[in-house]
């Protein structure tokens, strides 16, 4: 049976403890340290150090038939946290000196199976006196007729790495000899310690080493992105910035706030996150909060049950339960409601949704990415946005440049545009250098979407082939009404208010242009009345339009506006 550690070496020989070659082994044993401290100075790799470790330790110790088993988990285990734990459940032989190649290939253990499975489940060195007179010896990778004849040793020492046993250092050892026992174990103990140390440098090395590629890996790929993959068209710093972080964060399962202008491509980059992801499979699910009646939200959003209004014949399942394992895109998120704001938190924190007349919670699985022109934070300073629903969707925002800042893609996304509406409109409209140049020099307000209307209306509306700078200058916006207000409105905005005026319960409720009650109202006129088009007209959404309308005749009632 096998023995602590303490046993005794059993050579049959009196004084083998105290041989007289004692002095030569130790002699051995320090030209073994010192070849095995040469070969890691020479290299890390662990496939060079640790087959000339066992070469030594049979040339020069008689250790014979020396293997390392390493567990078949040794990259998870590798990975834990500290203080983490994860069993072993098999492991293989990985190096060997004196075992030929079927020998290594029989050396396969599970946890607690033999002497090299118990070493691996307990952590704990096991010493097997005579393999004949143990019967869990298992003979498994040499057979005992491969084996010379007389007693046989076998020593089987743990491998560890911080806490978790990773791997067993073991050997063959002939009992009649003049060595002790216990300077094997020693130089085993030793070993066995240089090995884990090895196993971990090569794991770090190799974990830092995969991060650079990763790094690397997401730069290449947001240089190579081509429409084809991600519909994302460009090269400039700023745009592979924003696709080097999507790219970052495509595989956890936070959620992610697109931030930007309108027009600059949110739902694509959305896609795109979506594509570079694990859910890739899976369904991607775009809601768009300010198209949704605000008596609808929770219907759409989480579905309903039959009976739960009327019309409602049947059951339901909501968008959130249609993206389930995929991702759900919220755009305008600055849109929803109060009230569905509450419910999505919820979502958020529980992953559970509830149908609109249900009671059953239904367990969703949905990665959630939200975009918004809008700023949130001053929409909660307003209480139009709650405060713990931003702090949980702005874990990771992600802003998306204005074309302004990325003048360098207005070339290749106008020669993209105009091969995409030529093919679509059977045309064969091209722009000359002088005309892409002054697409260039253009300051784009409406960003990429107006980009794109403007190449297609060159596309139908040209009447030469190749188009010059002077060709598309009656094709580019001039100032328009709306623009013309904005800028009298701004004007007199920075104009002295009357003081009467009390201008700090006024100015929260203004959008980003300065539209006081009288700019809303001017808006109102010029669209003979209708709200829609008002709105429309000052950038805004009519729900915007509303609410705004509403807040500031609050405050006009108490002050006068001008």
């Amino acid at each position: 049976m096998h023995t602590p550690p303490a046993t005794p070496d059993l050579s049959g020989a009196p004084g083998a403890d105290a041989a007289p070659g004692a002095g030569n082994w130790h002699a051995q044993e320090m030209l073994l340290m010192r070849e095995v401290m040469k070969h890691i100075g020479k290299s890390l790799a662990p496939d060079v150090v640790l087959r000339e470790m066992l070469h030594l330790c049979s040339e020069l110790l008689g250790l014979n038939r020396g293997r390392i088993v390493l567990a078949d988990n040794l990259e998870a285990l590798m990975d834990l946290p500290p203080g983490s734990s994860l069993k072993v459940a098999s492991a293989s032989i990985r190096y060997a000196y004196g075992l030929t190649r079927d020998e290594r290939e029989r050396g396969h253990f599970r946890r607690g199976e033999g002497i090299t499975g118990r070493v691996l489940a307990t952590g704990q060195l096991i010493i097997v006196q005579d393999i004949d007179r143990e019967p869990t010896f298992l003979c498994r990778t040499v057979q005992r007729d491969d084996l010379p004849p007389g007693p046989v040793s076998f020593i089987a020492m743990p491998v560890r790495v911080g806490l978790s046993t990773v791997g067993v250092l073991a050997c063959h050892r002939i009992r009649h000899r003049y060595r002790s026992l216990a300077d094997d174990l020693t130089i085993l103990g030793i070993l066995a310690t240089l090995i884990g140390q090895l196993l971990e440098l090569r794991f770090t090395v190799e974990q830092r080493t995969r991060t650079l590629e990763a790094h690397n890996m997401a730069l290449t790929q947001a240089l190579e992105a081509s429409p084809a993959r991600y519909g994302i068209v460009g090269t400039s710093p700023v745009l592979l910035r924003s696709i080097a972080e999507l790219e970052q964060v495509a595989a956890t399962k936070a959620s992610v706030l697109l931030l930007g202008e309108s027009g600059t491509g949110k739902e694509m980059f959305a896609r795109a996150l979506h594509l570079a992801s694990p859910r890739r499979d899976h369904p991607f699910i775009k809601v768009n909060c300010a198209a949704i009646p605000e008596t609808l939200f929770e219907s759409e959003l989480f579905g309903y049950e039959k009976g739960a209004f009327t019309g409602a014949v049947g059951s339901r399942a909501g968008l959130f339960e249609q993206a389930h394992g995929g991702t759900i895109f919220l755009d305008e998120i600055g849109e929803l409601p109060l009230s569905m704001q509450t419910k999505l938190l919820r979502t958020l924190q529980e992953g559970t949704i509830v149908r609109l007349g249900g009671k059953r919670e239904v367990h969703i699985d949905a990665r959630l990415v939200a975009a918004t022109n809008r700023d949130l934070a001053h929409e909660v300073t307003l209480g139009a946005f709650r405060e713990d629903l931003f702090y949980r969707l702005n874990v990771i925002p992600i802003r998306l440049p204005a074309l302004r800042e990325r003048s360098s893609d207005v070339h290749e996304l106008a020669i993209h545009f105009l091969n995409r509406f030529n093919q679509a409109n059977q045309r064969n409209v091209n722009l000359s250098p002088g005309a892409l140049q002054r697409l260039q020099a253009h300051a784009w307000p409406g960003n990429i979407r107006e980009l794109a209307n403007l190449i297609e209306r060159m596309v139908l509306l040209g009447d030469k082939s190749v188009l010059e700078a002077v060709d598309i200058e009656r094709f580019l916006p001039r100032t328009s009404p709306a623009d013309a207000l904005r800028a009298r409105f701004t004007a007199d905005d920075r104009a002295p208010r009357p003081a009467t005026m009390d201008v700090s319960l006024v100015r929260p409720y203004l959008p980003a242009a300065s539209h006081a009650l009288a700019d809303l109202t001017e808006a109102l006129r010029q669209q003979g009345g209708n709200r829609s088009r008002a709105a429309q007209a000052l950038g805004l959404t009519l729900r915007q339009f509303n609410y705004r309308m509403v807040k500031l005749k609050g405050v006009g009632a108490r002050d006068s506006v001008p």
